[in-house]
């Protein structure tokens, strides 16, 4: 099933949210870690599939989703 624009932001964020959580945790914590590398492993595979179905760079959709994110239109 081929992901939606708004699919990668959610998972970036999800992937995002998961590092902040492993970043705070103590370090003997590797499930922390361990979300984290599976939800950004989530993320590059959708990024793919997505770049694949609509024929675009994949560099470009990933940093388009990555910037959805992490500097969000005002107001969005």
């Amino acid at each position: 099933m081929a992901h939606t624009f708004e699919d990668l932001v959610n998972l970036e964020r999800k992937a995002e949210e998961a590092r902040a959580r492993y970043l705070a945790a103590d370090a003997d914590q590797m499930a922390t870690r361990q979300a984290w590398i599976e939800a950004a492993a989530t993320f590059q595979a959708a990024v793919t599939e997505h770049a694949q179905a609509k024929g675009k760079p994949r560099y470009e959709v990933e940093m388009a989703a990555k910037k959805a994110v992490r500097h969000p239109e005002p107001g969005a």
